[in-house]
């Protein structure tokens, strides 16, 4: 698994990090499972339009076997939005593709050089608020579908090929003053798995439908369309309470409020923006777990580890020593304790006490179980210290569902998803909707 991420992130480039020609890491929230071993490539699906039917439903392609059919809805209040399908293809030995707006399927050349422009234009246009375009993909693995407002996205490409893909954290990126956003999903022979992703930002709402071949539909409804500025208002108002930056997420263009980034995000341009505010709570956590034994349900093969605070570092038998997480440690998820390696049962441990530090849940846990001591109703009731951000998302979701931070897709066993995912063995439609209303 942890291979096949690090294969699609060589393929997966932010602007922010392009201009070095370097490889940057994909979005940090949790990628769909990765794909069955992919047959021999197949040719590539070149197939002309075909005449819109009735009902504001436009078809760009019939169905070639193998593909899977996704309608892409504007129900945006605009007559120019545009989605863009990206990913690896995985028939055709994982090389980025897009899909465009004739239906057929865009391998990019590699170039010579970086920041190279793409030889198609790869945009598909929504149409009118209320219309439907309906598309068919081939098996894709790391695979997005990104939505503007009002403007087109500029996607690069580095010698790879590598898709520069859209950065919310590089004022230079030709994107940056465009009001944009995108879910995940990964289609391959086992299933198609979907979210929608606010590790990043907030910003255009998305939600989404997934129906099988046996007509059983789930969904995952999201914002209204009023749900940034709910947000907006919200991380003002707690940084009115405590004097944190939480202000300082919301990015404006033209005095309105574009997208809210990510605490992790506003690290990217000062490394030290959240200071000591975790200190408190993390010596509150070590207090307790010296005198208390801290359970962690890792739900694989290393089972439950139990151990205490001693010598200052949180010690987990076969998943060896945690010390005190910073800051930017439990926003990031992934770097000092947090940082993954070769020890299975520590990489099982890290999403589960991150989870729990971003969600505020170690101090007010019974039984000292995590994640199964707990539950979405103890979420962020520690108001003094927690991951707002993450809190907020998930109060202007429709039924409280969003991936909000890394390993927001941690649930006690049988628990009640919280991330807003979809995954199914035999689909036949699955249907984005953007803008909300």
């Amino acid at each position: 698994m942890k291979s096949f991420r690090k294969f699609i992130n060589k393929r997966r480039q932010s602007y922010q990090q392009s201009k070095q020609g370097g490889n940057s890491s994909a979005s940090a929230s949790a990628p769909a499972p990765a794909p069955a071993s992919a047959p021999a490539p197949a040719p590539v699906q070149h197939e002309v339009r075909a005449a819109a039917p009735a009902n504001n439903q436009q078809v760009l392609a019939q169905a070639a076997p193998g593909t899977l059919q996704v309608a892409l809805q504007n129900k945006s209040s605009s007559s120019n939005a545009y989605a863009y399908i990206t990913g690896l293809g995985i028939n055709n030995n994982n090389k980025p593709l897009f899909i465009q707006s004739n239906g057929s399927v865009y391998y990019p050349d590699s170039p010579s050089k970086i920041q190279s422009q793409l030889q198609a234009d790869v945009a598909i246009p929504l149409g009118a608020p209320g219309n439907t375009v309906n598309v068919f993909i081939p098996k894709i693995a790391g695979g997005r579908i990104w939505f503007s407002i009002d403007a087109k996205l500029t996607f690069l490409l580095n010698p790879g090929p590598a898709v520069v893909e859209p950065s919310v954290s590089n004022p230079s990126d030709p994107n940056f003053n465009i009001n944009w956003t995108f879910t995940e999903f990964t289609y391959n022979d086992a299933q198609l798995f979907a979210n929608i992703s606010y590790v990043d930002f907030v910003s255009i709402p998305i939600a989404l439908s997934l129906t099988n071949t046996q007509g059983k539909t789930q969904t995952v409804p999201g914002m209204n369309a009023n749900g940034l500025q709910t947000v907006v208002n919200e991380l003002r108002a707690q940084a009115q309470t405590d004097g944190r930056p939480w202000d300082k997420l919301v990015y404006q263009n033209n005095g309105q409020a574009l997208r809210v980034l990510s605490p992790n995000n506003l690290l990217v341009g000062n490394a030290n923006a959240w200071g000591n505010y975790w200190d408190a709570y993390t010596q509150a956590v070590w207090n307790k777990y010296r005198n208390e034994d801290l359970t962690i349900n890792t739900q694989a093969a290393a089972g439950n580890l139990t151990g205490r605070v001693v010598n200052n570092e949180l010690q987990l038998g076969q998943a060896g020593n945690f010390g005190m997480p910073s800051a930017q440690d439990i926003f990031s998820c992934s770097t000092g304790p947090f940082a993954t390696g070769s020890n299975q049962a520590r990489n099982a441990v890290i999403p589960r006490l991150a989870a729990a530090f971003n969600r505020s849940t170690l101090l007010n846990t019974p039984g000292n179980q995590f994640p199964n001591g707990s539950n979405p109703s103890m979420y962020y009731l520690d108001k003094g210290t927690t991951n707002h951000y993450s809190r907020v998302v998930h109060q202007v979701q429709k039924d409280g569902r969003g991936y909000a931070f890394p390993y927001d897709d941690v649930v006690p066993n049988g628990g009640q998803d919280v991330a807003g995912t979809l995954f199914d063995g035999s689909p036949q439609l699955f249907t984005i909707a953007v803008g909300g209303n």
